[in-house]
């Protein structure tokens, strides 16, 4: 199995989907979005901005390479009765099936940046971006001291290297590779924009149970907690993410988690 599908199917990832509604919400209601346009969700997972964005009377299709993620997508867009929304299994590095200049807008939201090769993930997204539409990404970004990326550097430290060659997915958080790859991709380097940006996860449990959501259902972290099973170092890595939750949980309620994490909101004007 492709090994970037095997991790987004191997938990569930809308567990954690639920804490960020809030923050895909806003984000989607500042693009823009009128009745009509012609949206590509891509690494869309169940629906986090491709539901808002159908709500808005955008027709939407989310791509995701999970199967499980794909079929709960559906499921949302059925029970809340948006014909104008539909997912369907796909890999960000080759949209099979997704004709040329075929949407008004293509967003990924910390869905794309984790695909295997990111040069053709960004010539694919630019490929299938209709002329004077636009491509918006939210990434991580590597080294910020707020959630996610603390995260994903706490797990990769318990975590065997990568193979060789690989490139890590964080780099989308960097502008001057963001800019790279899609001026390869054809794009002017003027209408490429980056900015700061925060996502907060907001649920109604503890830091703790929050925390068990990650470990319990998100493929990065439960990859991490495999690998100190194994070796006698999960209580560690526990203890580590235990201070991290707590830390940042802004929250005044001991029963709910409110965490904003800093991300790079990368805008292509095509």
């Amino acid at each position: 199995m492709n090994p970037n599908k095997a991790l987004w199917e191997k938990g569930d990832f809308t567990r954690l989907a639920v804490s960020m509604r809030g923050s895909g919400e806003r984000l989607v209601n500042r693009l823009g979005i009128t009745k009509g346009l012609k949206v590509l969700d891509l690494g869309c997972g169940d629906g986090t901005t491709a539901v808002p964005s159908a709500r808005l009377g955008a027709d939407v299709l989310g791509v995701d390479i999970a199967r499980n993620l794909v079929e709960a997508g559906n499921r949302r867009a059925r029970e809340e009765g948006l014909a104008n929304l539909r997912f369907q299994e796909g890999d960000a590095c080759d949209l099979v099936g997704l004709g040329d200049q075929t949407f008004d807008l293509v967003v990924s939201i910390f869905g794309a940046m984790f695909a295997p090769r990111p040069f053709d993930v960004a010539k694919e997204m630019v490929r299938v971006t209709r002329p004077a539409g636009r491509i918006v990404m939210g990434n991580w970004i590597p080294g910020d001291p707020t959630l996610v990326a603390q995260i994903l550097t706490i797990s990769s430290a318990y975590t065997p290297p990568p193979p060789e060659g690989s490139v890590s997915p964080m780099t989308w958080g960097i502008v001057d590779d963001v800019v790279e790859r899609f001026v390869a991709a054809g794009i002017p380097e003027g209408k490429i924009s980056c900015e700061r940006d925060t996502f907060v996860f907001d649920i109604p449990v503890p830091a703790s149970e929050f925390l068990a959501v990650f470990r319990n259902y998100y493929g990065p972290t439960m990859n991490a907690f495999d690998a100190t099973e194994a070796n006698g170092r999960a209580d560690e890595l526990l203890r580590e993410l235990e201070v991290l939750f707590n830390e940042q949980n802004r929250s005044p309620s001991n029963e709910a988690t409110s965490i904003p994490a800093t991300f790079l909101h990368v805008t292509v004007e095509a």
